[in-house]
């Protein structure tokens, strides 16, 4: 399914500039139009909290998880109003998957972590409040397999679990109390005017930034020795995590500028050399990326890059490999010829896919965009209810199926589909604009309002959200279920607005 992205802004970067203490802690996804915001109504099946290595505090005498869970409510969705998400459903399944699939081998997880992607192809990744954690797209061009991608992501998932962020700021406390409250109030000065937001953040840093330093390093080391150990005990090459940093380290020997991960996670020598010696006193283990990895990077590489000569390049060396790399090979081919228009050559690609694995997200997601672009949307729906989309809980399938449905007309259908959707996944930007769609196409204008109000409360724009719900709520029976409905979901915006006050 084709996504668009917002415009790029310096969010990131300067997010990326903050991680360089250490980032941290748990999660929250956004409160749908169904839930109540409850906090702790996020943390149920959990893996039960291990102590802390002794090597850190806990840091509660600072920031509570509790409070980091609502601060992590907030950046995110101020995120998501500056930074170019790629709200790709098969990448965004993709990257959850494996990343929860780390976070189940860490120690010391108290709370949800969700992984985002940004479209940078600047070499970075970095987490913040909330056990939010953040990959720029630059990284699958620059990861040799899912044991080097994977170890990335354990690195950052160790910052969160050490509470690194919530750490730093209760020693930064004893010295500059009000160093981290002025920098976060740089960041969100940035979304609105990048250069300003910069110039607070360079000032209110000066003054501690030899100190954050020296505390950058003892943090990104112990994010390695933990991350490492998370790596293993996920079945990951061990051995991965020392090759990504040299991979690093040559990076920047052999170029002007360094890439933006080294000014964000410092790599001194004595670091790549525990890695190293750490990585050989383990096992090793010879583990082939999945055919997922293989597709995603495909994916990004034709899809979300403006370098076609590194997706050339890797499209054909995994024509030459396994029968899996084989397969991504085609893949990565059939979207090359769909984004030129080419849809015969796609097509006959997509019917050799669908031969082989009829029921891949991945490929019946390729077919039924190839489907709509050709106003075939009708084929595209009795393909997904031959593989029974509807109830197989996969929001990749359940998205593709109301998407054409809705390119066939059939608003009836989609609806209901969406309303279960939006119910199951409220922090899903796409649900929410695909039932606007569907709503606005019926006439049902106070639905289409409501559904606008949770798109735009995803993106931080709570003062729109509580208009929009204001509208919606003068056109329906007054006093009726509904009415109340809107009137309950503008009071839990309105207390998003108090709490978030804090933070600004």
């Amino acid at each position: 399914m084709n996504i668009k992205l917002l415009k790029l802004s310096s969010y990131a970067l300067i997010l990326g500039v903050l991680s360089s203490g250490g980032v941290s802690a748990s999660s929250v996804m956004a409160s749908s139009f169904h839930y109540l915001d409850d906090p702790s109504s996020h943390l149920a099946g959990q893996p039960a909290s291990d102590s802390l290595p002794e090597m850190g505090t806990s840091a509660g005498s600072t920031l509570s998880v509790d409070q980091e869970i609502k601060m992590g409510d907030f950046y995110v969705r101020q995120l998501r109003g500056a930074t170019p998400i790629i709200d790709d459903p098969l990448l965004v399944e993709y990257l959850n998957a494996l990343g929860q699939k780390l976070v189940s081998n860490a120690k010391s997880v108290k709370t949800l972590f969700h992984f985002y992607l940004v479209n940078n192809t600047e070499l970075n990744a970095y987490a913040f409040f909330g056990g939010n954690v953040v990959l720029h797209s630059g990284l699958f061009a620059s990861t040799d397999d899912e044991s080097q991608l994977a170890s990335v992501m354990a690195h950052e998932i160790s910052h969160v679990t050490q509470r690194h962020l919530a750490r730093a700021m209760e020693d930064q406390k004893k010295n500059s109390p009000m160093t981290w409250a002025g920098a976060f109030g740089a960041i969100l000065l940035a979304t609105a005017s990048p250069q300003a937001g910069m110039a607070a953040l360079t000032s209110t840093l000066a003054g501690s930034q030899q100190g954050m330093i020296s505390f950058t390093q003892a943090n990104e080391q112990e994010a390695d020795r933990m991350g490492i150990q998370v790596l293993q005990h996920a079945g990951f090459n061990p051995q991965a995590m020392p090759l990504f940093l040299q991979k690093l380290a040559d990076k920047s020997s052999f170029s002007s500028k360094p890439p933006e991960m080294l000014l964000t996670h410092p790599l001194p020598e004595s670091r790549l050399a525990d890695m190293r010696n750490r990585a050989n006193q383990m096992p090793t283990v010879s583990r082939a990326s999945s055919l997922d990895f293989m597709l995603a990077k495909a994916r990004v590489l034709t899809m979300y890059s403006e370098n076609p000569t590194a997706a050339d390049e890797y499209l054909r060396t995994l024509s030459t490999g396994s029968a899996n790399e084989k397969l991504a090979a085609d893949y990565g081919y059939a979207v090359q010829y769909y984004q030129a228009k080419n849809y015969h050559d796609a097509e006959a690609l997509i019917q050799k896919l669908l031969a082989a694995a009829p029921q891949n997200p991945w490929f019946l997601d390729l077919a039924t965009d190839t489907d709509i672009a050709q106003q075939k949307a009708e084929r595209a729906v009795e393909r997904l209810e031959a593989v029974k989309a509807a109830t197989k809980n996969n929001p990749v399938l359940i998205l593709n199926l109301a998407n054409a449905e809705i390119e066939s007309g059939m608003y009836m259908k989609a609806g209901p589909l969406l309303d279960n959707y939006t119910f199951a996944h409220p922090a899903e930007p796409n649900g929410w604009e695909m039932l606007r769609k569907v709503e606005a196409m019926e006439g049902n204008r106070s639905k289409e309002l409501a559904a606008w109000a949770e798109s735009r409360a995803l993106r931080g724009d709570l003062d729109e959200a509580i208009k929009l719900l204001t509208q919606a709520s003068a056109m329906v029976t007054k006093g009726s279920l509904e009415q109340e409905r809107y009137s309950a979901r503008m009071d839990q915006f309105k207390d998003l607005q108090k709490t978030f006050k804090n933070y600004k």
